[in-house]
């Protein structure tokens, strides 16, 4: 069977398209009552997303309500370092907690390989199968992955951080014992992305939430050079890259063998497109902070960023997820103004 809204696909291919398709980052979560009453129904977030029906039906609220254009699975990225062998603790208004870290070779060693991606993360697979199904063709569904330096920084320091220093230690003064780390992760999620095509998805993003964190230079090293090699992994379907904070990096992330580039709401638009050229589909990039401010200003800033895009080659998005406390009136009214502006109005 056809999907029956294939636009975000077409996108992604470079191919033109009847309007500018549109999803958000984020988007199953906090945002919508009908997701916090699905949420109050388990123990804690990491019941929700190993629960594979559950996590299917939050996967397709924000198709049902919001009226997006494709669906993202309902998951963490930090499934990977806990089918790895380092669990992880979800505290609430706080974030991810890691009791253990990763210090040493001998830590490494300990953990798991690629196979750990085929043997732990089923529930993941069939949240992926059940969402397909009850998606019914109607839009694309995405997976997803976290950047392998992403998950390292997560693995190493044990949770959220303004600075990363113990990871940036790693780098500095330890950068073989770095690399080791890096190549393990690379290699499990290279394994997850392709069990997820596998399950079904249709295109799959590349979160490096913490990009930003690092010079150009260590950054190619530690976190592009991976980030690549999962690239040139995936050939079956469209593949976006999202780096946080990556401004440095825009001119070597053109070379990526994938699709889309997504911009954070600090990457001028128009300055992008220059510098990655014209060869990749970009993704972004409104300020998520825009969605507080009036009705009116929403649409005036909707249309100033889909004028700076310009028609084609372009999937909406914010710069960054949907804050919690956002209005879903709002956001619903931020996805209406692109279905409305449409190609032929600019």
């Amino acid at each position: 069977m056809q999907l029956k809204n294939d636009l975000i696909l077409r996108t992604a291919k470079g191919e033109k398209t009847e309007r500018t398709p549109v999803w958000l980052m984020r988007q199953a979560g906090r945002i919508l009552p009908e997701y916090r009453k699905v949420r109050e129904s388990v123990n804690g977030f990491k019941e929700l997303v190993t629960n594979p029906t559950l996590a299917a039906e939050v996967t397709i609220q924000p198709v049902d309500i919001l009226g997006v254009d494709a669906a993202i699975i309902f998951s963490d990225i930090l499934v990977i370092p806990e089918a790895m062998g380092l669990p992880y603790e979800m505290i609430e208004a706080k974030g991810p907690l890691f009791p253990k870290t990763i210090q040493s070779e001998s830590d490494i060693r300990q953990l798991r390989g690629k196979d750990a991606a085929a043997d732990e993360l089923q529930y993941v697979y069939e949240a992926i199968k059940i969402t397909k199904k009850e998606l019914d063709w109607r839009v694309p569904l995405i997976g997803f992955a976290g950047a392998p330096f992403t998950i390292m920084a997560y693995m190493v320091d044990g949770g959220g951080s303004k600075t990363f220093s113990k990871t940036k230690k790693m780098l500095y003064a330890e950068p073989a014992l770095a690399h080791a780390l890096l190549s393990k992760i690379t290699a499990a999620t290279i394994v997850y992305l392709k069990r997820q095509i596998a399950a079904g998805v249709d295109m799959l993003q590349i979160f490096d939430s913490w990009a930003g964190i690092l010079a150009p230079d260590v950054y190619n090293e530690f976190s592009l050079k991976y980030i690549s090699e999962i690239c040139n992994a995936i050939n079956e379907v469209p593949v976006t890259v999202f780096a946080k904070g990556a401004f440095f990096a825009r001119k070597e992330m053109a070379s990526l063998k994938c699709n889309t580039i997504g911009l954070d709401w600090n990457m001028d638009i128009k300055e992008s497109r220059t510098i990655i050229g014209d060869a990749k589909t970009l993704q972004g990039n409104l300020d998520p902070c825009v969605l507080y401010a009036s009705f009116d200003d929403i649409k005036k800033e909707t249309q100033k960023m889909l004028n700076a895009f310009g028609p084609y080659k372009h999937i909406a998005n914010l710069g960054h997820g949907v804050y919690p406390d956002t209005d879903p009136e709002k956001v619903k009214y931020f996805i209406e103004t692109i279905k409305e502006y449409s190609p032929k109005m600019r």
